[in-house]
């Protein structure tokens, strides 16, 4: 809807670019505070029309890429199938978005089970680091740091307990950094 009143606004502003008149513009392009007022011998002003159609070719998808924002991470155990994070806190090129400490997605795993942090699309890590809170924590207070380092994150699952995983990369090409959770359920 939002698209349409855009879309309809666009129009109706060159609608009135179009017209011949020497009269100020109208201060809304929907209600024109004075009708349009013809030079001397020139011929009647005339209003365009428009025809818009909508439909589903009209409605635009967005898909997150790097250049729009900082790529998924998805976090898999082992032979698992990942879980995407949710993102945090991130600067992205010259973009961001400032959040609160958060939850995390839920993602089941062994106690000392391998982790691994993909990012998709792919996206060079200049460094990082993994670090939880016991899962009824609301912020990094108290944070016990698991592992850090470059390039894709592997780490080891902590022991047995719920916890908020947060896992803080620093991008490579001074792209920017982000924060991305997952509540870990460790058996």
């Amino acid at each position: 809807m939002v698209l349409l009143r855009a879309v309809l606004a666009s129009l109706a502003i060159l609608a009135g670019a179009c017209t011949t008149s020497s009269a100020a513009p109208a201060e809304s392009p929907f209600a024109p505070s004075s009708p349009p007022v013809a030079a001397a011998n020139s011929p009647s002003p005339s209003l365009a029309t428009a025809t818009v159609t909508v439909g589903p070719s009209a409605v635009p998808t967005h898909t997150v890429q790097p250049a729009d924002g900082p790529s998924v991470a998805r976090l898999s155990a082992e032979g698992g199938d990942p879980v995407t994070g949710q993102l945090g806190t991130y600067i992205w090129h010259d973009q961001g978005s400032d959040s609160p400490w958060l939850p995390g997605a839920p993602i089941a795993v062994g106690r000392g089970e391998p982790l691994t942090v993909r990012l998709a699309p792919a996206t060079s890590v200049a460094a990082w680091q993994a670090r939880i809170v016991p899962a009824d924590t609301s912020g990094p207070t108290g944070a016990t740091l698991l592992a850090k380092g470059s390039g894709t994150p592997r780490f080891d699952a902590p022991r047995h307990g719920a916890w908020t995983l947060e896992v803080h990369l620093v991008f490579g090409d001074a792209a920017g950094d982000a924060s991305y959770f997952w509540r870990l359920d460790v058996r």
